[in-house]
């Protein structure tokens, strides 16, 4: 699979059955349809308001950032915004086929997503989990 933004090979990344593609170039991140909400899943982290056909259903035509084209399918893929006050842009393939995140659009999504959660430590458990992932 190839990264939408750069156009190189990226690496297949594997951890407790979710596979993530990961281009070593810009450091964006490729999750296929389910694999965020397996994710969240494995770390006991609500997602409700993060699966792929709510995102679906939130995109926003007016963002004015380039629209990549999804690896998988080839269509250019929708914006949508996750967040409160500093809201993160994510794509979203419209067909439902996954989500890209931007460098650093992952720690981003981690921080909203924890910020919701009532048990101590979310944030902290998708870093480690994260860092299983990468290595990092």
């Amino acid at each position: 699979m190839f990264c939408p933004v750069c156009k190189t090979a990226m690496i297949d990344v594997e951890y407790e059955q979710i596979e993530l593609d990961y281009c070593v170039k810009c450091r964006g991140v490729w999750f296929d349809s389910n694999e965020l909400e397996l994710m969240f899943e494995k770390i006991n982290l609500q997602s409700s308001n993060l699966s792929i056909t709510e995102l679906i259903n939130k995109i926003d035509q007016n963002i004015p950032e380039n629209r990549y084209r999804c690896p998988l399918c080839k269509q250019k893929m929708g914006k949508v915004k996750i967040g409160d006050a500093s809201q993160t842009v994510i794509d979203v393939c419209v067909r439902g086929d996954g989500l890209w995140f931007d460098g650093g659009e992952v720690g981003q999504l981690i921080k909203h997503a924890s910020s919701n959660a009532r048990q101590a430590g979310a944030e902290q458990q998708v870093i480690n989990f994260l860092g299983d992932v990468f290595r990092i």
